[in-house]
């Protein structure tokens, strides 16, 4: 792994926990389905805009067209949809921590659905990361967590699993790459769309705060997290890029913890560690296998 794919890793761990902690700040202020799909249609269409610029069309193969509903369905609207929904109740970082379960979801699947070899150390790591995923879970809920929001954070990530076996097939052509991209941010705006109208009430209390996330969500963690996200599957895979979701855990909850104040325990801080060597273990070992 070269330097270049090392920095691609961090930059998108530490994004990709951001977001959590910017999505709290919007969800206690504003609808949340609606706010996400106003926010697929401005990074979407500036996503779009800017792939056109860059010489890039919508003219891809059917394989990543499919990719590309898939993804955004999966990860854009019922990811994204249920753990926006979930954060009105749940804190940013249980949400991060949900989220971060992906890697051992996605190598369980491929060790017990699509039959791919996992030595020892994967198995004990799933062990321990799903471990630890239980411990926190538990002492959250013994101090007042609300099972639904986690119940749809936990439904999230499996969506998420599903969006994260199908990039592979979106990323496999270096070209259009970004237009990939806003392609998929636009597919999960209009998934959300019927719902956003029919469920939810326009109630917003306006601030600076809720803009800045707005904005920072859009852009940042919205679209330039899952270019960085192809560019790095792209160049070494998607085995090796799940590797740095280890990362997710730690940069999670301490971005919830400065920005938020929310409270940290001493079974978050352990669960945590677990989680992280678990992911670590899981991945060293398919990428052995």
């Amino acid at each position: 792994m070269d330097i270049r794919a090392i920095l691609l890793g961090l930059s998108f761990a530490i994004i990709w926990s951001s977001a959590f902690t910017s999505a709290r700040i919007i969800v206690e202020a504003a609808p949340p389905l609606t706010a996400l799909v106003l926010r697929y249609t401005l990074s979407g269409a500036v996503g779009v805009a800017i792939a056109f610029w860059l010489g890039q069309n919508w003219r891809i193969t059917r394989g990543q067209w499919r990719a590309v509903l898939i993804f955004g369905v999966c990860q854009n609207a019922i990811y994204l949809g249920l753990n926006f929904v979930a954060m009105q109740w749940i804190e940013a970082s249980l949400a991060a921590i949900i989220a971060s379960t992906m890697p051992l979801m996605v190598a369980a699947a491929n060790w017990l659905v699509f039959r791919e070899r996992l030595p020892i150390m994967g198995v004990l790591g799933l062990g321990a990361g799903f471990g630890g995923v239980a411990l926190i879970m538990g002492d959250r809920l013994t101090i007042g967590a609300d099972g639904l929001g986690i119940a749809l954070c936990l439904i999230g990530a499996a969506a998420l699993t599903v969006a994260t076996l199908a990039v592979r097939s979106a990323s496999s052509d270096g070209k259009n790459l970004l237009m990939i991209v806003a392609l998929q941010i636009l597919v999960g705006g209009l998934a959300l769309l019927p719902f956003a109208v029919a469920l939810e009430p326009w109630e917003v209390t306006w601030s600076w705060q809720l803009i800045a996330a707005f904005l920072y969500t859009s852009f940042v963690p919205g679209l330039l997290a899952t270019w960085i996200w192809f560019i790095l599957v792209g160049r070494i895979g998607p085995t090796r890029a799940a590797t740095f979701h280890f990362l997710n855990p730690f940069f999670g909850v301490a971005i919830a913890a400065l920005l938020l104040s929310e409270r940290l325990t001493l079974a978050d801080v352990i669960g945590v560690v677990i989680i992280a060597g678990g992911i670590l273990a899981v991945q060293l070992a398919r990428q052995r296998s």
